[in-house]
């Protein structure tokens, strides 16, 4: 089904977005790591109906982390937790994607992941990078004047004594891959994916009748919602609005901001032709500003904005960066 590969395909795009929180001062490496090209990705829907899975995003399991088809600068942004734009390189290095196995030191936790990152890098990609502030334009995510309208999440059910949290479970029906902080189902026939976070949250996203893709976070803070905004739009977003706790989020997104998205990551996600669009070369649709009045307006039917402003922010310029890892 075509549906069942479009939305496999996008919601895998978004796939490193779910990682980890915040990180220690210190800088460990991992005991030991194996580097790989990866293959390309197979969407085919016979092979995800056989248990064929896309390897993508960071799984961190205990001790190991299983990192699958990211290309180095999808590494960087990660190791140095900054956002796409913040980073300054080589065009090539959005090209290149890699599959990583490697285990962490006994009693490390995966916050220290991101600085293992960096040092893998480092020795491994020959990494160097020097760090600038520069002014940039952001967009503030605020509350509008009328207030918000989102519902809070409900408070967690309490779990029986020794039953671990969700994320990581095996779920029931469909199909699973593990992904992030949980894992990503696959619905059979349903034209629609769902990601299970570790802190029992899911997102599920599905096509709508008119073509729209629509994303539902049954429990994310507004920094985890900025973090996703910024890469559907052209610029960082900053959470502004000073809003705590966990909420309902539903977005509404045109499929020509997420082809942006993809293009940007070097993905190439097959669209069928008609609805909303013509189907270009492979079945692609052109697509339009990725900061396009469509995102905006979704936002604002939660009762937020999204405001431009100019803000000082640090980026990581790649002084020297090898295109092949040394050996495993």
């Amino acid at each position: 089904m075509k549906r069942m590969k479009i939305v496999s395909g996008l919601f895998l795009l978004l796939a490193p977005m779910w990682t980890f929180g915040q990180a220690s001062q210190a800088t460990p490496a991992f005991e030991v790591a194996a580097i790989k090209p990866a293959p390309p990705l197979n969407l085919n829907r016979a092979a995800i109906a056989a248990g064929q899975l896309p390897h993508v995003g960071i799984n961190v399991q205990g001790l190991r982390v299983d990192i699958g088809y990211l290309s180095l600068a999808d590494l960087i942004t990660v190791a140095f937790k900054v956002k796409p734009s913040q980073i300054s390189g080589p065009e090539w290095m959005k090209a290149d994607r890699f599959d990583i196995l490697a285990k962490m030191p006994d009693g490390a936790t995966r916050d220290e992941m991101p600085e293992m990152l960096q040092a893998l890098l480092a020795e491994r990609f020959q990494l160097k990078i020097h760090r600038e502030t520069r002014e940039d334009s952001v967009y503030a995510l605020v509350v509008a004047k009328g207030g918000h309208k989102l519902k809070e999440s409900p408070p967690d059910p309490e779990l029986p004594p020794g039953e671990p949290a969700p994320g990581g479970l095996t779920l029931p029906g469909g199909l699973t891959l593990p992904n992030g902080a949980g894992q990503v189902k696959i619905e059979r026939g349903g034209g629609a994916a769902t990601v299970v976070s570790a802190g029992g949250g899911t997102t599920k996203m599905g096509i709508t009748p008119d073509g729209q893709i629509r994303m539902e976070m049954s429990k994310t803070t507004m920094e985890a919602f900025a973090q996703m905004l910024t890469r559907l739009v052209d610029r960082p977003v900053l959470d502004m609005t000073e809003l705590k706790g966990n909420f309902q989020v539903s977005l509404d997104i045109s499929r020509d901001a997420m082809l942006n998205v993809a293009r940007a990551s070097n993905f190439n996600i097959p669209l069928p032709a008609g609805r909303g669009g013509q189907g270009g070369p492979g079945g692609l649709v052109e697509a339009s500003d990725p900061s396009s009045s469509s995102i905006v307006a979704s936002v604002q039917q939660l009762g937020l904005r999204l405001e431009p402003r100019k803000l000082p922010l640090e980026h990581i310029v790649v002084d020297h960066l090898e295109r092949t890892p040394t050996e495993n």
